[in-house]
C-alpha cells in the first residue's frame, strides 16, 4: 500500500471519472445535455452534468494535493 502514493499525479480520480463517463449512462447523459434536440432535456441534464464535472475537479484537487503533502513529507524524512 506505501507504493500508491509516490507519484503526484491522481490518477485513482482520473480513472474513476474515465468510468463513470464512458459507460453508456454517462455517456447517454452527455449526449442529452449538449446534444439532445429538445431544449428541455438539455435544460435538465446540464446542471447535472456540470456540477458532476465541478465535483470531479474538487475530487482531483483533493487528491493531487494530498499525494503532494505525502511526497513532500516522504522527502524530508517524516515517517509514521
Amino acid at each position: 500500500m506505501a507504493g500508491l502514493a509516490r507519484s503526484r499525479w491522481p490518477w485513482i480520480s482520473l480513472l474513476l471519472s474515465a468510468v463513470l463517463v464512458f459507460n453508456p449512462v454517462g455517456l447517454n447523459l452527455l449526449h442529452s445535455a449538449f446534444f439532445a434536440g429538445e431544449q428541455l432535456a438539455r435544460d435538465i441534464a446540464q446542471p447535472i452534468v456540470l456540477t458532476a464535472l465541478a465535483l470531479t475537479a474538487v475530487v482531483i484537487g483533493l487528491e493531487w494535493l494530498v499525494r503532494s503533502l505525502i511526497a513532500r513529507s516522504r522527502a524530508r524524512g517524516v515517517t509514521r
